[in-house]
């Protein structure tokens, strides 16, 4: 049965359109919406299917989704803008900010190494309950008292949840604002966002519900088993964290994660990206010469966590481990499940996309990345 989409798109963009239908058809899509800025302005905002599957419930306008670790693109911007302001320094170590971090030879690790993936703290090795984890100053007394898992600096290896641990703690101490609200001060609030790291009760309802992903194949379970260095930093800490109904209950969407728990639609994601890649309504996140650095390449080739190559720059992921169908100068962040934003500045754009049915692809989400390329097709 044809699925009705929803929304409005530009005739530029028509293909974009019929990629998002493609979705449902061939790739199992449950409920979803994709949002692209070109110029600042919106040419593709489309939600389809159904936000609750067990009971029937439509994805509308306005309904939210966890993004997972498309989060940390966000939290890398509130650091920017508070390097932009004097009060960070990119090369001053963690503890500059947080002293406590020194511990077990963690003195001298800078701030842009968390940023790049390289501080070695991938991992929380200190058992702790999922209300102590969620309650933050648990979390993160443990990780300021530990060691790092590889000589800092050496190699790279994807921080699962400890690079918005980290990052959040800095931006706490330094803005007297936890990461979630400054957020919200600095970025939802100036353009109107849809989106929160914490979100409030009064937008629970909004919620749409996940659908955990299929049984990955043995082999590739077995290399996220919770001994490995990939699952302990994929579950924990204390094996905590999977992918499954656990994110679909209130505690889990109102404790502020930075690095996995953002909350909030495509168009958010989108609008986002495109303040952050140009201007939208007179409004600027950061200075084109903060992004054009932040683009550059820190960290390349195997990752330590991951076993696969990425490639970082200082926050944002890049291409092509962004997406393979992402242009050169793109960078932002995917999330574990399918959901993408990022922007480009040289071709103009914020892209958004998310989704409840969740996939665990290994290279990558083809949903995402069919939009994308009909996205840069239609720009041709």
């Amino acid at each position: 049965m044809a699925i009705e989409i929803h929304g409005e798109t530009a005739p530029r963009f028509a293909r974009v359109r019929e990629a998002f239908a493609a979705n449902f058809a061939r790739h199992g899509e449950v409920g979803a919406a994709c949002c692209v800025y070109h110029r600042g302005r919106p040419v593709v905002d489309l939600w389809a299917g159904l936000a609750d599957r067990e009971r029937g419930r439509l994805w509308t306008r306005d309904t939210a989704t966890l993004v997972f670790s498309s989060t940390k693109g966000l939290t890398a911007a509130c650091v920017l803008r508070l390097v932009e302001r004097g009060l960070l320094d990119l090369a001053a170590p963690v503890a500059a900010y947080w002293p406590e971090f020194a511990a077990e030879g963690k003195a001298h690790i800078p701030l842009t190494w968390v940023l790049c993936h390289r501080a070695g703290v991938p991992v929380v090795d200190a058992p702790l309950t999922l209300e102590q984890v969620l309650a933050w100053d648990p979390v993160i007394a443990a990780i300021a008292a530990q060691a790092p898992v590889w000589e800092p600096g050496t190699q790279h290896g994807y921080h699962f949840r400890t690079y918005g641990w980290i990052l959040g703690e800095v931006v706490r101490r330094v803005a007297g604002r936890t990461l979630g609200a400054f957020f919200a001060d600095e970025m939802a609030a100036p353009l109107g966002l849809d989106f929160w790291i914490g979100l409030p009760e009064s937008e629970e309802s909004r919620m749409a519900a996940l659908v955990p992903p299929p049984p990955l194949p043995e082999g590739f379970a077995r290399l996220m088993a919770p001994d490995t260095l990939l699952g302990r930093a994929m579950t924990g800490p204390s094996n905590l964290f999977h992918y499954d109904e656990m994110w679909n209950r209130r505690a889990l969407h109102a404790a502020e994660m930075p690095s996995s728990n953002g909350i909030g639609t495509a168009r958010a994601l989108a609008r986002v990206y495109a303040a952050l890649a140009g201007e939208v309504d007179g409004i600027r996140l950061l200075a084109p010469e903060t992004i054009a650095a932040a683009r550059q390449t820190l960290s390349d080739g195997p990752d330590a966590v991951l076993m696969l190559p990425t490639r970082f720059g200082t926050g944002f992921m890049l291409p092509p481990t962004l997406s393979v169908a992402a242009g050169p100068s793109a960078f932002g962040h995917p999330g574990a499940g399918g959901s993408l934003g990022l922007g480009d500045a040289e071709a103009e754009i914020g892209f958004g996309y998310v989704m409840n049915q969740m996939q665990l692809g290994v290279t990558g989400d083809p949903r995402s990345a069919e939009l994308l390329a009909a996205v840069y097709a239609s720009l041709g």
